[in-house]
């Protein structure tokens, strides 16, 4: 079992964060020591995967920092909103277990009122011309295991799709949040290698409440992203 280092995370944007424009930000990784951490493993293609999401998780980027040695990761962000947003950094320090460090930051513009977030009545979504359904193997609970079971149709013939294309080294990827963006889970396939017509997901939903749910997959070069709404019972 690697062990989770303890890690110092800064975050420095260039100006104050502003909506609708190009913001730099700088994340340096360093050990518990202040020292930086200069080796990352690279994990599903990257050495980072950054979570860009507004308060109310009415707005989702999920985004590849550069890194740029000696613990200094940039990627430039453009917030489409003001308001609150939270970002999730998700990273292997080399010989380490995954981290997840996160920071929330204030955005000046217009910031609408949030969207209140309630539970989807019926899992199913169209995105890009694909036809989603989430099945879900039994009654979600906390902290119990559950499978997440999607099932890909075309939108306009209902046929089942064979062609989806990998996603940073996987069939596609899934991140949950809960309600206030405290909790973060990044959820790998059961089986990476699938294209045809259904993905497995795995994984523990730490407490009960609603979540969030980002699938995303890739068909015909285009990404496309998927939310779900669910309630967890205790």
């Amino acid at each position: 079992e690697k062990q989770q280092v303890a890690v110092q995370t800064d975050w420095k944007f260039e100006h104050y964060p502003q909506a609708n424009t190009t913001n730099q930000l700088t994340i340096t990784i360093k050990d518990n020591k202040g020292k930086p951490i200069s080796e990352f493993e690279v994990n599903h293609e990257k050495k980072m995967h950054l979570i860009v999401a507004s308060k109310d998780l009415s707005k989702y980027q999920h985004i590849h920092p550069t890194y740029k040695g000696k613990g200094v990761f940039t990627v430039p962000v453009t917030f489409t909103q003001g308001g609150s947003f939270q970002l999730i950094a998700d990273f292997v320090p080399k010989g380490q277990s995954d981290t997840v460090q996160m920071h929330t930051v204030s955005v000046k513009g217009n910031t609408p009122a949030p969207v209140s977030l309630t539970p989807d009545k019926k899992l199913v979504k169209t995105a890009n011309g694909n036809r989603l359904s989430l099945k879900i193997d039994s009654q979600l609970k906390a902290n119990q295991e559950t499978m997440l079971n999607f099932y890909f149709e075309d939108a306009q013939t209902k046929q089942p799709i064979q062609d989806l294309q990998p996603y940073l080294g996987a069939v596609g990827h899934v991140v949950i949040l809960n309600q206030d963006a405290t909790k973060y889970l990044h959820v790998h396939p059961m089986d990476e290698r699938v294209k045809g017509s259904n993905a497995m997901f795995h994984t523990t939903f730490p407490s009960p409440g609603i979540y969030k749910i980002w699938g995303e997959f890739q068909r015909s070069n285009k990404v496309f992203i998927v939310p779900f709404v669910v309630e967890v019972s205790k």
